[in-house]
């Protein structure tokens, strides 16, 4: 997982935005682009995001910021391909993990 948050049910916008090493006004402006992404918001308005909404943001993240699509592609891709890109995308985290983990042992050896 991209994001290395602790397991949670809820998370405020200052630790998801860490999380991925972005401000929080990039979120709040995905969160406009993306009606995917739905956080919940407490009576004073504050957002709160729950480790689904994590999810769709490391999709976005990995979509805009690793693969360069522009907005309006990633919007196409999630709307078009959504079961394919989530599928592809859980690969992905999983090699990178495997990945990740070898090159520990490589490390150790």
């Amino acid at each position: 997982m991209k994001a290395n948050l602790p397991e949670k049910r809820y998370y405020n916008i200052g630790e998801v935005a860490k999380a991925f090493d972005v401000n929080p006004s990039l979120i709040r402006f995905w969160e406009k682009e993306f009606t995917e992404l739905k956080p919940k918001k407490n009576a004073k308005g504050n957002r709160k995001f729950t480790p689904d909404d994590v999810l769709k943001l490391e999709i976005i993240f990995h979509l805009v910021k690793e693969r360069g699509f522009t907005l309006e592609g990633a919007k196409t891709h999630l709307k078009e391909n959504r079961k394919k890109t989530l599928d592809s995308f859980e690969i992905i985290q999983k090699l990178n993990h495997v990945k990740s983990e070898l090159n520990k042992l490589k490390e150790g050896l």
